[in-house]
């Protein structure tokens, strides 16, 4: 198994941990200066985690959304999909948004967020005048739906 060193900032925060043997995202855990946080509808909040990490060269972390606090709570990152490029050695933060129209409740030590390592290479963007042809060509939005 891959290793990644997590720097912890503080020592009441928890390590990112995998749901279960074949989870794809580990999840993130608050860091509250409270007990619970209290999210408006429409509002956005910076959670804490507590914990900084070495993403090794090559990767980059994508924080999305853990789906029983989006699909039950609607609680999700503001940005869809955070990126956490493999130079950061910052503190990971999630910025939860409420998406309902009640008020939703963080506890202190609660998963909000689920961080997956995958590969992100860099290309040359190179200017052209031409691009190769495809089958798809310049269909756009909903082009391959069924027919």
């Amino acid at each position: 198994m891959n290793k990644i060193y997590v720097k912890k900032l503080n020592s009441n925060a928890v390590l990112p941990k995998y749901g279960t043997d074949f989870a794809a995202g580990a999840d993130l855990f608050a860091l509250l200066d409270t007990e619970t946080l209290t999210i408006k509808p429409q509002e956005t909040h910076f959670i804490k985690t507590g914990i900084s990490l070495a993403i090794p060269e090559g990767y980059a972390g994508f924080i999305y959304a853990r789906s029983g606090l989006s699909c039950k709570k609607g609680l999700a990152p503001a940005n869809k999909v955070g990126v956490i490029d493999c130079d950061y050695r910052g503190e990971i933060i999630v910025a939860l948004y409420n998406h309902s129209n009640e008020d939703r409740v963080i506890s202190n030590g609660e998963r909000i967020a689920q961080i997956v390592i995958e590969k992100a290479e860099q290309f040359e963007f190179l200017e052209t005048d031409c691009l190769d042809e495809t089958d798809r060509g310049e269909k756009g939005f909903g082009s391959t739906g069924e027919k």
